[in-house]
């Protein structure tokens, strides 16, 4: 008796879903037609979105990232639509707002991650510096290695990689020695009182003018800046061609034995330092 009692309730269970079923069913079909079609259109928006993010950046890794949030962004429209269809209202609101708690909780536990991470976006559309850039970035000062969405590589010249966080590269000044394609080597020289110190300029000029690696749409300039303790000091500005660390000290190491070997054949002096001691003896000696 009990048997017969507990199938009846089943089949009364499963009349009742199927005839909900044959209700929803109109519903349910036109849903599927939407959500297949909005599977389409996600798909060409997501191709349509990488061609447009490339004219901005060259970094495939960011132009991936927008796509597929794009693509992501749309397919959940279009779910959340489904489900409305569906008068499924109810769980749209638990989902939307389960997806608020869980994002915020993820906001607050990566925070710092996130700030590298957005940093590295900002940083792949501004493009200050590029994979092979000679960067000076808070201390550190290199050849740019790698630029991740998190973190950017420095090569130093002392050989040492060094990887800085994307909010500390964002967040502080940046020295691209590249962007010109050339550098300036500045040189300070002194000469003693007693030399003619147009000519000591002059002879300083020419000896550099035509040294290798110097740059010839750049004139050398130089300018005498103090009276020092026991010579009058200038500086020489020599651009190098080059924005490599090789090539700007070639050009310092030429520049200064050009400009010694110049001196020394015009008898043109760089004193070194003088000191004067004065020593009080005692009575007694």
């Amino acid at each position: 008796m009990d048997l017969d009692k507990a199938i009846h309730l089943i089949n009364e269970k499963l009349e009742l879903w199927f005839r909900a079923l044959i209700k929803i069913l109109p519903n349910l079909a036109l849903a599927v037609i939407i959500f297949l079609i909005g599977l389409y259109i996600s798909k060409w928006l997501r191709k349509l979105s990488e061609r447009i993010i490339s004219k901005f950046t060259k970094n495939i890794t960011i132009t991936r990232l927008f796509s597929t949030f794009i693509y992501l962004f749309s397919i959940g429209i279009i779910f959340f639509t489904a489900l409305s269809i569906l008068k499924l209202d109810k769980a749209v609101t638990s989902i939307l707002a389960g997806a608020g708690i869980v994002g915020l909780a993820l906001a607050f536990a990566f925070q710092d991650i996130a700030a590298n991470f957005i940093s590295g976006i900002f940083i792949s559309f501004r493009r200050p510096l590029k994979v092979g850039d000679i960067v000076s970035i808070k201390d550190y000062m290199g050849k740019v290695e790698e630029i991740n969405l998190r973190d950017t590589v420095i090569l130093t010249f002392q050989g040492k990689m060094v990887i800085i966080p994307n909010k500390d590269v964002f967040q502080n000044p940046i020295e691209n020695y590249s962007i010109l394609g050339k550098r300036r080597f500045d040189l300070e020289v002194g000469v003693s009182y007693n030399d003619d110190l147009e000519k000591a300029a002059q002879l300083a000029i020419d000896a550099v003018k035509n040294i290798e690696g110097i740059s010839s749409e750049d004139d050398v300039t130089l300018f005498y800046k103090e009276f020092g303790e026991s010579s009058v000091n200038f500086t020489i500005r020599i651009w190098c061609n080059s924005s490599e660390q090789l090539q700007f000290l070639k050009v310092g190491h030429l520049a200064i034995i050009a400009i010694k070997k110049s001196f020394d054949q015009n008898k043109i002096s760089i004193p070194f330092p003088i000191r004067t001691l004065d020593v009080a003896w005692p009575e007694k000696f």
